[in-house]
């Protein structure tokens, strides 16, 4: 009921103003009167039906704005911890012309249709700078994942987390401690050090930062993304993300 009547509203909310202005006003009228005056409204809104897909197009755009005002501004906030910390691994250039940081889930199906976008698009264009949040928000199994690919990263560097990103984004079956010590194995990696630094307290801060700093921007699922002072929510096809990129250097 709500959804029917609403449209019907903004369309009457734009209607009223103009009544107003032409002289009269509407918390002046009889019952009678107005009871006429939402008679005409209403058969104005039946013959010309489009002036509340136009309504409903302005309250969306206007939404959109103060959204983006919003993003833009929490961004700014939050500047340092999105861009500049070191608890995160950077791939593509890092001294690239624009930045896109994600928020990722290891059992995030959208994430691992993300991923290949991801390397390609910092293949292709070799100004990109992308920046992984590891942000575990689905269960256990994203937290234990998350925290082996912290681990990795802290004990053995860059190279070694970007062989451990690929096959947890590329892995489809069930992640256990035996699993990842597993890869870690078959990766050449100090396993028994990552084993220890999987559940150490350096681990848990950056794990809390995350959560903490996802949770500042209202970033409630994965992937997300930062791109400069635009925030996406959601998984954004190559194509987008490529026009978005072009969009910003044009600026």
């Amino acid at each position: 009921m709500f959804r029917a009547l609403a449209p019907a509203a903004l369309a009457l909310a734009t209607v009223a103003p103009a009544a107003q202005a032409g002289g009269f006003d509407l918390t002046e009228m009889t019952d009678t009167e107005r009871e006429a005056f939402h008679a005409e409204v209403r058969a104005y809104i039946l013959s010309n039906p489009e002036i509340i897909i136009e309504a409903v197009q302005l309250l969306e755009e206007r939404q959109a704005a103060a959204g983006a005002v919003d993003d833009g501004e929490l961004i700014a906030a939050n500047a340092a911890e999105i861009f500049d910390s070191d608890s995160d691994w950077v791939a593509g250039n890092p001294d690239g012309d624009v930045t896109l940081v994600e928020f990722a889930d290891y059992r995030c199906g959208f994430c691992h249709r993300a991923y290949p976008d991801l390397m390609e698009l910092i293949e292709r264009d070799e100004d990109v700078r992308l920046i992984v949040k590891e942000l575990p928000i689905l269960g256990p199994d994203s937290e234990l994942a998350a925290r082996f690919a912290i681990a990795v990263l802290q004990e053995a560097g860059d190279d070694p987390y970007a062989g451990v990103h690929d096959a947890l984004m590329t892995h489809s079956g069930a992640i256990s401690e035996d699993m990842l010590l597993g890869l870690s194995d078959n990766l050449g990696l100090d396993t028994d050090a990552i084993a220890e630094r999987m559940h150490s307290e350096a681990v848990d801060e950056v794990i809390e930062e995350n959560r903490a700093l996802a949770q500042r921007l209202g970033i409630e699922g994965t992937p997300s993304f930062v791109l400069e002072d635009q925030m996406m929510r959601g998984y954004v096809p190559l194509a987008a993300m490529e026009e978005m990129v072009a969009g910003l250097r044009a600026d």
